[in-house]
């Protein structure tokens, strides 16, 4: 059963598969055979019922695009359900299944019981591929089991967060891990991807299980203390989108004598159908959760390095947007940010939406979880916020400009790197950690500070 929902719908036959059956399936519908000929010679009369059925194919193709056209505008206009405007492909998408289910609809009063059983199951098989073709163009759920909510990834077995012994003590200034590290022969070639269960004591919120990567030096059996980089996905999703930064984080490691940061991918949202705002609310309490449970259990249970510069949380859009407040909120804690094509603020649609379900009406508590005016109120003197996103993101790309402009007022040390190409996909979320990594691994002492010539 792990097999078949581990089945990857993204980048392998699926949802050729799915467009193909829906082009028989509807090839099928719009052709039906037609018992009275036609004389050679003459011309169709306007009574032929070839020519009512191409009528009555055109008429429900047409009725069922317009649905899709009214669902679209409804759903993305008018409710503003996700929360930005959706691609030319997806409306595509949506518009193509409802043309088809509209043929589908009209084959109903015509032809035998199995004509209408096909027509019926062809509903189905739109709809399925349509929802395939959306999946894979975003590429967020790689798999059946991610698309459908289901837990199917290994659990990964965590090593003793004992302290490392301390060596002996040599007069100078202090090293850098970059310095001291040697890698043992027996260290593996790659780090572990896994999911752990963060236990929810202080706050209570159900989550799923968060997907922890270990590099290679954090598997040797005498580990340094490592960096710790928390990150959050967006929504719809979930911790196991955090997967497609596995060969990245594998690349940096092994350029660098296995030395990386121990990345732990959390649930802030609870569920794909769910934006509890990361804030304490009757939604869940996401900012204990995040700032009380994630924070103890990191402590507790990962061999990491302590100190406020070791520590990085960063997300991709409604994680993007989560990693800018919580960092915003508690440079105590997290020295660097990692803002990946991030919201610039919490949003359940519009303002007037988000207030009223997400603050109970509470204008002023709304403007209060705002990272611009939380970094508008504090002065920064040693924090690192990195924000990324895409040329083809006209939506997240200009917030993305305004939260780096804010962070650098406010003191951070900021840097943005736009991708040329780059949408709100997750060809944003395998760009954006790559851009980053180059300026937190000096950062966390995984490899020299490179200080740029002065020019005479």
């Amino acid at each position: 059963m792990g097999s078949f929902l581990d089945t990857n719908i993204i980048d392998g036959p699926v949802v050729v598969s799915f467009v193909v059956a829906s082009v028989l399936a509807l090839g099928y519908l719009v052709f039906r055979r037609v018992s009275r000929a036609i004389p050679l010679g003459q011309r169709m009369p306007r009574a032929h019922p070839v020519r009512r059925w191409a009528i009555i194919v055109a008429i429900g193709t047409a009725s069922g695009a317009a649905v899709g056209i009214i669902v679209l505008v409804l759903t993305e206009v008018v409710f503003n359900v996700f929360g930005l405007p959706l691609d030319p492909d997806t409306r595509a998408w949506v518009v193509g299944a409802f043309a088809g289910i509209g043929v589908a609809v009209v084959n109903f009063g015509r032809g035998r019981w199995w004509r209408k059983v096909i027509a019926g199951c062809s509903i189905a098989l739109f709809m399925v591929t349509a929802a395939v073709g959306i999946n894979a163009g975003y590429g967020l759920n790689p798999t059946l089991a991610s698309l459908l909510g289901v837990q199917t990834a290994p659990a990964l077995a965590v090593p003793s967060s004992a302290p490392t012994p301390r060596a002996s003590v040599t007069p100078g200034p202090p090293k850098f891990l970059w310095q001291i590290w040697r890698a043992p022969a027996d260290m593996p070639a790659v780090g572990k991807m896994g999911t752990v269960v963060i236990p929810a004591t202080a706050s209570g919120f159900v989550a799923r299980p968060a997907y922890l990567y270990l590099p290679p030096a954090a598997l040797v059996a005498n580990p340094p203390p490592l960096p710790v980089l928390i990150l959050m996905m967006g929504q719809p999703g979930g911790p196991d989108s955090s997967t497609r930064y596995l060969p990245t984080l594998n690349q940096f490691a092994a350029a660098h004598h296995g030395l990386g940061p121990i990345v732990l991918t959390i649930d802030q949202i609870g569920s794909p159908t769910k934006n509890p705002l990361c804030i304490d609310s009757p939604a869940g309490k996401v900012h204990t959760y995040v700032m009380t449970d994630v924070v103890d259990y990191v402590r507790s249970t990962l061999h990491v390095a302590s100190g406020r510069v070791n520590w990085a949380v960063g997300g991709y859009s409604n994680g993007g947007e989560c990693a800018l407040s919580f960092g915003a909120k508690h440079p105590d804690v997290f020295g660097s940010i990692v803002d990946i094509s991030g919201e610039i603020g919490p949003s359940l649609g519009g303002v007037a939406t988000t207030i009223r379900l997400g603050f109970g009406g509470d204008a002023a508590a709304y403007t209060a979880e705002q990272p611009l005016t939380i970094m508008k109120a504090n002065h920064y003197t040693d924090t690192l916020a990195v924000f990324t996103d895409g040329s083809a993101d006209s939506y997240y790309g200009p917030e993305g400009a305004t939260a780096e402009a804010a962070a650098k007022t406010a003191g951070m040390t900021t840097a943005r790197f736009v991708g040329q190409g780059i949408g709100h996909r997750s060809d944003a979320i395998i760009y954006g950690l790559p851009m980053a990594l180059p300026l937190l691994y000096p950062r966390w002492g995984l490899e020299p500070v490179v200080v740029p010539p002065q020019t005479q």
